[in-house]
């Protein structure tokens, strides 16, 4: 089986024995519970559409171990036009879903851990590199969702990981034996992570000589004993057990983060990607980085595209699409997208390979992406709430439009132009709430900002791939300065 259909993704979800804790208790079945089976959903989606012909050119690849056909969520790019149908494939997806579909961070870390476990291999003589494609080939064979696990909870940021006062704030080998380790810690903000078979996890920051064991990097399955995931909260979740999908904005599709806790997990050696070797921790974390910039790219517009369209559907229903400002303030939003796309495809299109084959995105251009998707779409979502107007936040519920007594009043005096249900009105802006202020707020708004590294992560990789001398000696050139 090469390409799973999307309701044997869901089947195969059913097989597994995650431990998931919500609200105090423990799911029992995962797969089917209202707040989390939105998020599940999005990432069938994922499976769903490499099924259909018209979409086979963005959501599927040639596989570079096999020579099968695989989903592009489980494919190494081989060139620059894989990067850009990467960030094509990506802004489809957030079209279809308005949400996170959740392969993403699994796909960017699949490439970063190939190019650099080859680089290890090749100062130490370790098997890594082979231990990942073992594992990559089993993955692309059974198509399986893969998640991808790099932020640590950190604790004192002013610390060293093993200076830490408490050392299980960063994850860290507890134990070597000859067969494998053992490891214990906790990986913060795992989008997905309840919705994979298999879970790749990286160190989160360039490290040194003191902190050796904290330089790991492994796969295992997402429901190996001793790890549990604890279901964050977002905002309006518990509307999806209310009986009125309307008031969710998006009743279909959604996302889910999760803190999740390895908690003594062992992991054998052919399933070890890095092991003490500080010194590719960093390269590991920055093309990681690098990949999950380029991304945002990709899906941060096509949910934007939504919320695009969602801003103009309003301005039509309150009947003011046609007022100078409100067009202005929608070409607005259209630029600001664009202008994020653009960027993806750029640093997808200057990509070079690596060492070990497989093509890396332009850095720079890379950060200088993600830099602005830490901005624009906080503009995006603004012009969003302005053209929409207070009743996004301010509309009565579902339910009470639905009341024999209240609902003819509702749909009386919240109606806007005559030719658009009141129901209809009030959907749109729900879908609005839904990714400015709501559950999908997670992905499309703070996800922006700390997603793929805070805002001074990115300036920090500006400065260093922006050659600033190189730029000096252009200046003194033009200028005639002899030095």
């Amino acid at each position: 089986m090469a390409l799973m259909t999307g309701e044997q993704y869901i089947e195969s979800m059913r097989k597994l024995n995650l431990q998931v804790y919500m609200f105090g208790k423990k799911i029992d079945n995962v797969v089917d519970d209202p707040i989390l089976r939105p998020s599940l959903n999005s990432v069938r989606m994922t499976y769903d559409l490499a099924q259909m012909p018209e979409y086979e050119d963005l959501m599927t690849a040639t596989s570079s171990l096999t020579g099968e056909k695989i989903n592009r969520f489980t494919h190494i790019h081989q060139s620059t036009q894989d990067l850009i149908n990467k960030v094509r494939m990506q802004r489809l997806l957030g079209q279809k879903t308005a949400a996170c579909f959740q392969r993403c961070v699994g796909m960017d870390a699949s490439n970063a851990v190939f190019s650099t476990t080859y680089e290890i291999d090749q100062k130490y003589g370790t098997h890594y590199h082979e231990n990942f494609k073992k594992f990559l080939t089993r993955v692309q064979q059974n198509d399986f969702t893969v998640d991808g696990a790099m932020t640590d909870p950190k604790g004192d940021r002013g610390k060293a990981p093993h200076a830490q006062d408490d050392p299980d704030l960063y994850l860290h080998v507890v134990e070597r034996r000859p067969d494998g380790v053992v490891v214990r810690g906790a990986k913060a903000h795992q989008t997905g992570f309840i919705n994979s078979h298999e879970v790749i996890v990286m160190p989160t920051i360039a490290m040194r000589e003191a902190d050796k064991d904290y330089a790991i990097s492994f796969c295992c399955p997402t429901d190996a004993e001793g790890i549990f995931m604890i279901v964050g909260r977002q905002s309006c979740d518990t509307r999806k057990l209310e009986g009125a999908p309307m008031d969710t904005g998006n009743p279909e599709f959604g996302g889910t983060e999760a803190l999740v806790i390895f908690d003594n997990v062992f992991i054998p050696n052919d399933q070890i990607f890095l092991n003490g070797e500080v010194e590719f921790a960093g390269m590991m974390v920055e093309r990681f980085a690098g990949y999950h910039r380029q991304s945002y790219g990709g899906c941060k517009v096509g949910v934007g595209d939504v919320l695009i369209g969602a801003a103009a559907l309003a301005a039509d229903y309150n009947g003011c699409a046609k007022a100078s400002h409100i067009k202005d303030k929608i070409i607005e939003m259209q630029h600001l997208n664009e202008t994020l796309f653009g960027c993806g495809i750029a640093c997808s299109a200057l990509g070079k390979p690596t060492k070990s084959g497989n093509y890396l995105i332009d850095l720079l251009l890379a950060n200088v992406c993600k830099q602005n998707v830490t901005r624009f779409p906080y503009e995006i979502v603004r012009l969003a709430e302005d053209i929409a107007g207070g009743l996004v936040v301010t509309a009565p519920s579902e339910i009470d439009l639905r009341d024999p007594k209240i609902g003819p009043y509702v749909d009386k005096y919240l109606k806007g132009v005559s030719s658009v249900s009141t129901e209809n009105r009030l959907k749109v802006l729900r879908l609005i709430e839904n990714l400015c202020l709501g559950t999908a707020a997670v992905g499309y708004r703070t996800e922006s900002m700390h997603g793929a590294g805070s805002p001074q992560a990115q300036r920090i990789m500006i400065a260093r791939q922006g050659n600033l001398e190189m730029k000096k000696e252009l200046a003194k050139k033009i200028a005639h300065i002899e030095e």
